[in-house]
């Protein structure tokens, strides 16, 4: 069955754009598209099959952020990939806390929106490179985490560790499996281990874990 992928986007040239790159991978169909998060919310009213959505930020009406946080309160299982052109940490730390699953800058190449699709949906939190520097800017820089509190090093092996240094860095499961020359399927696999022993459900929230333990 196709994933069912739903575009929030003001601009018409650009969300058609963005269409044209999802449509290039069969396994997933563009449903419908809204040009602001006001006309989202009602059109998913009317059509709430959905799996993801590409959510733009700065758009008239509501913004991308908002409707993600409306979103998230009313079908949490709804997977939103923010997709826009700001790389501003203020942005990324907003939708983060509204409750994005992931967060792209709009020039990525197809084949890395395909790869960031499947990677929210296996679970994932998936950041442009220079966004997920920027994040680790702000997990590092976050007072609750400069505290001499107990550390914890939740029984991860040194192979755990070094591909929460891999994420850490922003690489993606291909890369990580690249660099540590071990498949993508092991990457899976050991990233299933490390979400099961520290108890977390994300990229983000096991690296900002790891940091705050100092284990990487």
């Amino acid at each position: 069955m196709q994933i069912r992928v739903v575009i929030v986007e003001d601009n018409h040239r650009i969300a058609h754009a963005l269409a044209q790159k999802v449509s290039l991978d069969s396994r997933f169909a563009v449903r419908w598209m809204a040009a602001n998060g006001q006309e989202f919310l009602d059109k998913l009213a009317d059509s709430p099959e959905v799996d993801l959505v590409l959510m733009d930020i700065n758009m008239p009406v509501m913004d991308g952020i908002t409707a993600t946080e409306k979103l998230k309160a009313s079908n949490p299982q709804i997977k939103v990939l923010m997709s826009t052109i700001f790389d501003d940490e203020d942005f990324l730390l907003r939708a983060i806390m509204a409750g994005a699953n992931g967060y792209l800058l709009k020039d990525e190449k197809p084949a890395r929106l395909h790869q960031a699709i499947d990677e929210v949906l296996e679970g994932g939190a998936p950041m442009s490179a220079a966004m997920a520097h920027k994040a680790l800017q702000i997990i590092r820089s976050a007072p609750s985490l400069l505290k001499n509190s107990p550390t914890e090093d939740f029984n991860l092996t040194p192979r755990e560790i070094q591909i929460l240094e891999q994420l850490s860095a922003g690489h993606n499961y291909q890369d990580t499996a690249e660099k540590l020359i071990i498949s993508p399927s092991t990457v899976r696999k050991h990233i299933e281990n490390i979400y099961q022993k520290m108890r977390v459900h994300s990229k983000l929230e096991a690296v900002q874990l790891a940091l705050k333990n100092r284990i990487i």
